[in-house]
């Protein structure tokens, strides 16, 4: 089953303020199916992390004054040479992740999409005019509205998308003109320096990003240093909220966790449900804070829905996540796949039944497919974070709704209807950052607005509305009398 990664193991540098610098701490890259390092990236040291906060201070000055028409060339020149390099990319996030590299590709995909998007963006951050003269005391007076830059901000970026994440973060940053300082998850840092050596290349301002690979504890002034003026953070809800106390008076944009939900009313196209839900599911080996984790079927549907779903996560293929033909790879590593099979056989101790999946086998968890599912079992109310999904029968919409509420978490759900007055009401009473209809709530486009409520975030990410929590508007009131 294993095979040896070809190739000697990488040494990789990390980048302040412009500068590629090594460090005799290292950090081991592991490709998550045979547990051989494929690299050994330096560790940045608190002096590092100093000079990537000064650097960027000094940075802002350039880029808050750099016109939009050259940051739009900058991001689009780095859109241009993520999609150049698109095999590589994939393989070495295929690497890194253990995800197979239909996903990986289409991550890359994303990432230029984002850097494009973004260059478009930048040309179009606009303002408005305030008529001041509704009152007695503005006659005669005009307000201009403007958004201006923030300042230096901080990402700090999960695994699961180590890609994508840095991306979201970086091209919103610099399209608004601010610099930014990346910290990439410890487990997958060479997708964000691969993008650092990428904008360089595209001609972005001297201090302008910092990519800085590190310990937590070597990390705690990025978030609490006021010289930075936004974190963005994406991972764990348990630490985003806690970087959010440490934070300060900075602006802060957090997506985190969630266990997410979808309905299948009894109208709806269940083939295409079914096959939506299995995407959704055990995309990246169920590593995805969008992942589908809760399902929730109307009683008239259930038994037919549940056989197609069983009939396609039997047809996924498992193996080596560089094999064109797998469809999913490894977790993260063993002990997360441990974690969730053992939060399975709990569930089945308390009553559940396994339709499909539930072996282990070193980091590889099948996938796996639970009924009989109370809303107090680990694999519903907890974020799972793993290729399982619950599917629970409900008879009115209502009680569904319900259920999808009945959680801390509130990041986007999922909808098959086709009754428009259902769809609504569903519209209005989910909990949730976005409900998505006819589709899984694992969809996302990334122009659009995404995050959650309740534990699942703060703030919304998707570049248009990145750019916003990374701007603040200014009035300028003008007495023209």
């Amino acid at each position: 089953m294993r095979n040896a990664v070809a190739g000697a193991i990488e040494q990789r540098d990390f980048l302040v303020g412009g500068s590629w610098r090594s460090s005799p701490q290292q950090q081991a890259v592991v490709y998550p199916y045979t547990g051989e390092p494929i690299a050994l990236v330096a560790s940045a040291s608190p002096q590092d992390v100093e000079d990537a906060i000064a650097a960027a201070v000094d940075a802002f000055e350039v880029t808050r004054r750099l016109p939009a028409y050259r940051r739009a060339e900058i991001l689009a020149r780095a859109g241009e040479i993520v999609g150049n390099q698109a095999d590589f990319l994939a393989r070495q996030m295929t690497l890194e992740t253990g995800h197979c590299l239909r996903d990986t590709r289409g991550e890359v995909m994303r990432t230029a999409a984002i850097f494009q998007m973004a260059a478009e963006e930048a040309k179009r951050i606009g303002g408005e005019v305030v008529p001041l003269d509704v009152v007695a005391a503005g006659e005669g007076r005009v307000g201009i509205v403007r958004r201006f830059p923030v300042g230096p901000v901080v990402g700090i970026t999960a695994f699961n998308a180590p890609l994508l994440l840095p991306a979201h973060k970086i091209a919103p940053a610099f399209a608004a003109g601010n610099p930014i300082i990346v910290k990439p998850a410890p487990r997958t840092p060479l997708s964000a320096l691969s993008l650092a050596d990428i904008l360089l290349e595209s001609g972005i301002s001297e201090g302008a990003v910092s990519v800085l690979p590190c310990d937590d504890n070597t990390a705690r002034p990025l978030v609490s240093d006021p010289r930075i003026r936004a974190l963005s953070f994406t991972g764990s809800t348990r630490v985003g909220w806690r970087l959010k106390a440490m934070a300060g008076q900075k602006k802060v944009t957090l997506e985190l966790g969630g266990n997410g939900a979808v309905i299948v009313h009894a109208d709806a196209d269940l083939d295409w449900a079914a096959s939506r839900c299995a995407f959704g599911g055990f995309l990246r080996a169920g590593q995805a804070c969008i992942s589908v984790q809760r399902i929730y079927v109307h009683q008239d549907v259930y038994d037919p829905f549940v056989a197609r779903l069983v009939s396609r996560v039997r047809d996924t293929a498992q193996g080596d996540p560089l094999d064109a033909e797998t469809d999913m790879g490894p977790m993260i590593d063993e002990n997360a796949a441990r974690r969730a099979e053992a939060w399975v056989r709990e569930a089945l101790e308390a009553g559940a039944t396994i339709c499909a999946g539930g072996e282990r086998v070193d980091s590889f968890l099948q996938p796996t497919i639970l009924t009989d599912v109370s809303d107090d079992m680990k694999v519903s109310c907890e974020e799972v974070f793993a290729p399982i999904v619950t599917v629970v029968p409900y008879t009115e919409l209502d009680e569904a709704l319900r259920r999808v509420n009945d959680t801390p978490y509130g990041l986007q759900a999922g909808i098959f209807c086709n009754d428009l007055r259902l769809v609504y009401r569903a519209y209005e009473e989910l909990q949730v950052g976005g409900v998505i209809v006819n589709d899984v709530n694992t969809w996302r486009v990334d122009n659009m607005p995404y995050g959650g409520v309740k534990a699942s975030g703060y703030g919304r990410e998707g570049v248009k509305w990145s750019i916003e929590e990374l701007t603040e508007p200014r009035l300028l009131a003008l007495n023209v009398r």
